[in-house]
């Protein structure tokens, strides 16, 4: 037993040892400001990346292709990154004023624009979390690559073998494939892959779009034609950083606009003297939650509330979401639409013009100029969440006059993955553990265990990690900390980054009461110490909305009732 336990332990050092190389390496190619990927200035990444053996990732280190860790990566990456020798990364530098079309990948917020047929523009306005999240999926593509290539390669002189000519042919004909030309050049592409026809044909749907519906031939076609080129032409691929990303990371640029643009709307409306209650959740929970009651009142003679924020949450049901939208911005609700970079939309709720909704017997009696103002920020990405809640957090210089924000709670609702448990489980954290740092954060949340028990729904308490990335978390790592004496229940990517703001605001420059209230929930996306549970596996379904909406009631009966 103890021998088990020695081995557990040096492959869980050796996983954390990996990624604090890859933290340190990443670090220092962006000070350095560029780097070739698969060269001696990106061997570090690859051999750390490789070490770790990320869960997302998959089948990394082995011969065969990683096929649902690569469709991760592709939704959040710029459609074409596949075909470019030239990645630059860049700040907000005007490419939205320009002829260029900005590509947003559709599982990540991220304005990208390509230049030309060799070069993609990628602009990192969220922190270096985007850029260690940007780097480990570019590495991860780029190991893939030369997988592919070296399976097809049969000489020193690049000399590839059949089933690359067939899959060439197949990418490169003008007219559309047939269904037999399709899984023809699919079985010379299982080939290539090391995997077998029923592994790609599955997945071959999931990477096709309505105007390239053969992508997935396309994009194992590219990796492996720009891996061959290094290989055989010595054409490395490049990674950059622009001078002016460089010199602005860190220094709160776009958040510091972003949370002016709130303070302005909050001082004009006159609600900024109000009692001000943060929640960092997404864009429809909190409306649909406070709305609902009278939006649908006929409805709800028939369905439960549950029934209703399901159909909400269904993207077919369009009509039922304009129509409580609508009612809501009727009836209280601004909306902010970000325009600073950040990516952060943003609703404020004046509950004082809150006539039927969501309310408790308590809120009824609350002085009209006491009702609470509820400010709803879109979720927060890693580093990024300090960024945004510690301008928020600062007094607002109004025409020269100091005004500070009476907030009175800050609530943090988000996904998080799970160390015991199940997709839709709930997760309530008294600390927060900041990976990698000997940074600890606890503190008293408002919110407990048994505030959420006896709906149907798991609920574990604990502390939680704050991952640098979820793609490089790995089952050594997770299971010690699991295991361990630390008591963790589950990890995301912000907890530690909003507490050291909320800390600093409410301890150290008293810009906020220091008795500050605090709440922290997540439901579980994903159990990454358990196989076919990771995030590479799929997304939640209809199996989040409950305990979002749990979590949601929750928060807001709490704000009702202080």
């Amino acid at each position: 037993m103890s021998i088990l336990k020695l081995q557990g332990r040096t492959r869980a050092q050796e996983s954390s040892g990996a990624i604090e190389r890859m933290y340190i390496t990443m670090r220092h190619l962006f000070n350095r400001g560029f780097y070739k990927p698969m060269g001696v200035s990106g061997e570090t990444l690859r051999e750390s990346l490789l070490t770790l053996r990320p869960e997302i990732y998959g089948s990394i280190a082995n011969e065969k292709a990683e096929l649902e860790g690569l469709l991760y990566v592709i939704d959040r990456l710029p459609h074409g990154i596949e075909e470019c020798r030239f990645i630059n990364l860049t700040s907000d530098e005007g490419y939205g004023n320009s002829h260029f079309k900005a590509i947003i990948p559709p599982k990540r917020r991220r304005n990208c624009y390509r230049i030309d047929d060799e070069q993609m523009n990628i602009e990192i306005t969220r922190g270096r979390s985007e850029i260690y999240d940007i780097l480990t999926h570019l590495t991860f593509l780029f190991i893939e690559s030369h997988k592919i290539m070296k399976r097809v390669i049969i000489d020193e002189d690049g000399s590839v073998n059949r089933d690359w000519e067939k899959l060439d042919f197949a990418v490169t004909q003008k007219d559309p494939l047939t269904q037999s030309q399709r899984e023809i050049a699919l079985t010379h592409t299982a080939s290539i892959l090391g995997r077998t026809f029923s592994d790609i044909n599955k997945l071959y749907p999931k990477f096709s779009t309505p105007d390239n519906p053969d992508r997935f031939l396309r994009v194992i076609w590219s990796l492996g034609k720009m891996a061959i080129k290094e290989a055989v032409q010595n054409e490395k691929r490049i990674i950059t950083f622009s001078p002016v990303l460089r010199e602005r990371l860190g220094h709160h640029i776009h958040g510091e606009v972003w949370a002016n643009d709130i303070k302005s709307f909050l001082t004009k409306e006159e609600l900024i003297k109000r009692p001000i209650h943060i929640i960092s959740a997404n864009m429809h929970s909190v409306m649909n939650t406070l709305y609902t009651p009278c939006a649908f009142k006929a409805e709800l003679k028939k369905k439960k509330p549950l029934d209703i924020y399901e159909e909400l949450s269904d993207s077919g049901n369009g009509n039922l979401r304009t129509k409580i939208t609508k009612f809501a911005l009727d009836n209280g609700m601004t909306f902010i639409e970000d325009k600073s970079g950040t990516n952060i939309d943003v609703q404020i709720f004046d509950t004082a013009q809150l006539e039927g909704g969501f309310q408790t017997d308590k809120f009824a009696d609350i002085d009209l100029s006491e009702k609470p103002v509820l400010l709803v920020m879109d979720y927060a990405f890693g580093e990024q969440a300090y960024e945004t809640m510690d301008e928020l957090l600062k007094p607002f210089d109004n025409d020269g006059k100091e005004i500070k924000l009476n907030v009175k709670s800050v609530s943090i609702m988000g996904k998080a993955g799970i160390l015991e448990g199940g997709k839709g489980d709930i997760m309530i954290p008294d600390a927060h553990l900041f990976e990698g740092t000997a940074d600890n954060y606890p503190f008293e949340n408002q919110l407990k265990k048994s505030d959420l028990e006896g709906q149907g729904i798991s609920v574990v308490d604990g502390a939680m990690i704050t991952v640098l990335g979820t793609s490089l978390q790995n089952k050594d790592i997770l299971r010690f900390f699991h295991d361990s004496t630390w008591n963790v229940c589950g990890l995301e990517m912000e907890g530690a980054h909003y507490q050291k703001a909320i800390q600093a605001a409410s301890r150290l420059r008293g810009s906020i009461d220091e008795n500050v209230q605090v709440r922290y929930a997540y439901y579980a996306s994903d159990n990454p110490l358990e196989t076919g549970s990771t995030l590479a596996s799929g997304g939640l379904g209809t199996s989040g909305v409950k305990p979002t909406y749990l979590i949601t009631e929750k928060i807001l009966e709490q704000i009702f009732n202080s």
